[in-house]
């Protein structure tokens, strides 16, 4: 025996599923993850009916891409069914431009975040990987349109104890600035960064960075 036989990769690569009712889109996404180094697409399904199904019988995928727009129970309807049935999935939003009121919906019900169908290949598999590894998908375009809509309708103030820092922080979270651009931006190390978004989402009571922004945006904090 000799040294000379490489090691094999051990490590799997993510398993995606799509819940899309457009065939021909659901196909041409289906082929683009599949063709990004460390994915695989695994289940491509036309409802969230079919996605409970399938993951009753072999159980859930690390991360789901769900339509909006679904025949039967919508992706935002679905979306509890989904968390109660697959609680460490990282659910991602696809969304288009026109459907600000239904991202927020979505966002506040619990999903990781939101990629717009229009997004290039090289986008969709940076999202798939920032959920995985505990951000959250947020398109700055979106975050911006989302945060017009809902930003006026509270008054705004300090939030429940969060300080100054930490509303800086927050501010650059809505705007869909990955941790690395938060700590650029404020000239903070992404250690720090860590801490203060830890310190967020325990203030907040929520989980991730897209429940951080859901709570922004419902309470005006920003």
């Amino acid at each position: 025996m000799t040294d000379s036989t490489e090691s094999p990769n051990l490590e799997a690569p993510i398993t995606v599923w799509l819940c899309e009712d457009n065939e021909r889109f659901r196909r041409s996404l289906d082929i683009a993850i599949n063709q990004i180094d460390g994915l695989s697409c695994e289940a491509s399904l036309g409802s969230v009916e079919d996605t409970l199904e399938r993951i009753a019988e072999s159980g859930p995928p690390q991360v789901l891409l769900l339509d909006i727009g679904l025949p039967g129970m919508d992706g935002i309807s679905g979306l509890p069914k989904l968390r109660e049935a697959a609680p460490k999935a990282k659910i991602v939003i696809l969304t288009v431009f026109d459907e600000h009121d239904k991202v927020f919906r979505a966002v506040c019900a619990g999903a990781d975040g939101y990629l717009l169908k229009t997004s290039t290949v090289e986008r969709i598999g940076e999202a798939i990987l920032e959920v995985v590894s505990g951000g959250a998908s947020m398109n700055p375009e979106i975050a911006r349109k989302v945060l017009d809509v809902f930003s006026g309708k509270r008054p705004q103030h300090s939030g429940p104890g969060l300080t100054d820092r930490e509303m800086d922080v927050l501010r650059l979270v809505v705007r869909g600035m990955t941790k690395k651009e938060i700590a650029g931006e404020l000239g903070l190390s992404t250690h720090t960064v860590d801490t203060h978004l830890r310190n967020i989402y325990q203030k907040l009571h929520v989980n991730n960075r897209a429940g951080a922004v859901a709570a922004a945006m419902r309470e005006g904090l920003v």
